[in-house]
């Protein structure tokens, strides 16, 4: 079946995440948590099948207000296409992006008291339920703490490519100062392969241990008389 992510046609069948769907057809929405529905990155609107697709479970609740829910509001970490239909989202970071590009002072104000609002009176439930997630055992922080990490870099990415296309006379001030934060990227990576025992890399890091280049090898002629 196809549904529509951000306008853009997906390939998807009954049981997909909405999340592993947007990552399977480079349709990114964002998922900086790594899909462990400790944060609101993949927040996504359903604009339409919202019958096609699983209920609002404990975990969304939590983290999504009221208002938001009423809105379509979903976190796709934690939405699974039930059946087939006409699906329709939009990621939170396209819906600010469109509104950025037409210039709508009056919706962009409409949207950020929204964004504000669930931020503020949704904090308190979100931190008990990870709380209760982790006491439960329902959340392996070590497991989290990899996911975040391969979340990361494709967050990342998508914020950079949306910003770009909002505002393209940035490149050329990103570029060079995205050189420098790799440096960063590259230092924290060597930090967290130290404290992880050469488990965990951040994703398009470098690691100085792991990606030493190979010791030349000196070659010896040995002949018998």
């Amino acid at each position: 079946m196809i549904i529509y992510i951000n306008d853009k046609p997906c390939d998807a069948k009954v049981g997909d995440l909405l999340l592993n769907t947007a990552k399977q057809n480079k349709s990114h929405i964002g998922y900086i948590c790594g899909g462990n529905a400790i944060c609101q990155s993949c927040f996504v609107y359903v604009l339409e099948g919202a019958d096609c697709l699983s209920k609002p479970g404990e975990d969304e609740k939590a983290f999504i207000s009221d208002k938001l829910l009423a809105e379509g509001g979903r976190l796709a970490c934690r939405t699974t296409i039930v059946k087939e239909g006409t699906i329709r989202v939009l990621s939170r970071a396209e819906k600010f992006r469109r509104i950025v590009l037409g210039l709508n002072l009056p919706d962009f104000i409409t949207y950020a008291q929204a964004i504000g609002y669930n931020v503020t009176t949704k904090l308190p439930s979100g931190v008990s339920s990870i709380v209760s997630r982790v006491q439960s055992g329902r959340l392996k922080p070590v497991e989290s703490i990899g996911k975040i990490a391969s979340g990361l870099s494709p967050a990342s990415q998508l914020v950079y490519n949306n910003f770009v296309e909002a505002f393209p006379f940035m490149q050329m001030p990103l570029d060079m100062a995205g050189n420098t934060a790799k440096g960063a990227i590259d230092t924290a990576s060597g930090a967290l392969c130290a404290v992880s025992g050469g488990r965990l890399h951040l994703p398009g890091s470098t690691c100085a241990t792991h990606d030493k280049p190979a010791e030349a090898i000196e070659r010896i002629t040995i002949s018998a008389k």
